[in-house]
């Protein structure tokens, strides 16, 4: 005859303590190691009170107009790449030109950004963001 004989067997409990412990050090790493600075900023400065009253200095300053239904480039609709290789050239013949940026009401922000980022690259430095003057 065999005998069963009932073993108290204990299962090993698995702490959590130790797996929370290495999640928190990961993220504690992970923090510390990655880098949240955008280096592909565009610089904006506001204008100051003189030059934003009675019309600050916008001589031979290049428009780039923004609308819903395309840009406009010295009065002319033009393809952003055909805007881009004129203000190239004006930029490398006289470095220290404005290129003025005025996005139309409705445009978002992303596109206007877009932009600034892309005349950014032909090496104007002379960026400036404008808007219409409030009544």
């Amino acid at each position: 005859m065999a005998m069963i004989v009932k073993g108290t067997r204990r299962r090993a409990l698995i702490g959590l303590t130790p797996l929370i412990d290495v999640v928190f050090i990961l993220l504690v790493f992970f923090m510390l190691a990655s880098s949240f600075v955008d280096w592909r900023a565009i610089e904006l400065a506001a204008p100051s009170a003189d030059t934003a009253g009675a019309g600050g200095s916008v001589e031979g300053a290049l428009l780039v107009e923004l609308r819903a239904d395309g840009l406009r480039f010295a009065g002319e609709s033009l393809p952003l790449a055909t805007i881009i290789e004129r203000v190239a050239a004006r930029v490398a013949a006289a470095p220290g030109t404005a290129v003025l940026v005025k996005p139309a009401p409705g445009v978002s922000l992303q596109r206007s950004v877009a932009v600034l980022d892309r005349l950014a690259e032909t090496g104007a430095v002379n960026l400036s963001l404008v808007r219409d003057a409030q009544p």
